[in-house]
């Protein structure tokens, strides 16, 4: 009688198991940095712009700062650019200064000088996502065609369960 209580047991532990998968979600993180074969003026241009009129905070970026580099425009430019992206809804508009920047998954913190990224911002949140992954989102909620392979997953693993639980009872 004991063997007759053994497989809902399982097919319980299953069903508890299952759903916490089903709810998984990736994140990626995005910088928004100037591009390496923009030429140095026009990344003079847009950071001048970006923490002028442009509202971004260049503080670290300044002389004493943890990202202060005058021999680097390049990386002078990514901080002031993602600041500027990060404070400006995280869209492929906002990364774009005159298509000097781009938006990159590679974070690109160095030494002390730390970069913030979209999901420090976001703090992890889906909400608010746009675009394609690796083009402007900031995070991609897979999370339906996670339920839809999750839901085949859990109906093969049922109808497997009930063919053992058959074959169990018919060879008693």
């Amino acid at each position: 009688m004991s063997h007759y209580i053994f497989p809902p047991v399982i097919l319980s532990v299953i069903f508890m198991t299952l759903p916490p998968l089903m709810a998984q979600t990736v994140v990626t993180e995005l910088w928004c940095v100037a591009k390496n074969n923009a030429e140095d003026a026009a990344l003079q241009g847009a950071l001048d712009w970006a923490c002028g009129a442009g509202g971004a905070d260049c503080t670290r970026i300044q002389q004493g700062g943890p990202c202060y580099d005058p021999s680097d425009i390049q990386k002078t430019a990514s901080y002031a650019f993602n600041d500027y992206y990060l404070k400006h809804g995280l869209t492929d508009d906002a990364c774009s200064f005159s298509n000097t920047a781009a938006l990159t998954s590679l974070n690109p913190s160095h030494g002390d000088c730390k970069f913030p990224s979209s999901k420090t911002v976001n703090n992890a949140s889906i909400s608010g996502s746009t675009g394609t992954l690796g083009m402007g989102p900031d995070t991609a909620d897979l999370s339906a065609s996670d339920r839809i392979a999750h839901s085949r997953l859990r109906s093969l693993i049922v109808a497997h369960l009930f063919l053992v639980i058959v074959r169990i009872f018919s060879e008693n």
